[in-house]
């Protein structure tokens, strides 16, 4: 199974730019942009039967726009 085809991910929702999914050393996922740098929380997994819904979590919680910035004001 490929989780990064398991998962779907919608433009940035500050800019527009390129979303990738990343594994986080082993341990968990977290969505960025490509282009402005903004990024989703990192969603953990301790069991290898829980990496495809931290996969998930981190791919919905980038599509509701839940993202960080390093904006000035933040």
């Amino acid at each position: 199974m490929d989780i990064y085809q398991e998962v779907n991910l919608l433009e940035c929702p500050l800019c527009g730019g390129s979303p990738l999914l990343e594994e986080e050393l082993g341990q968990g996922y977290y969505v960025f942009c490509m282009d402005c740098g903004c990024h989703s929380a990192e969603v953990e997994f301790r069991k290898e039967e829980e990496r495809l819904s931290a996969a998930k979590m981190a791919a919905e919680l980038w599509n509701r726009g839940k993202v960080f910035t390093s904006d000035p004001g933040e």
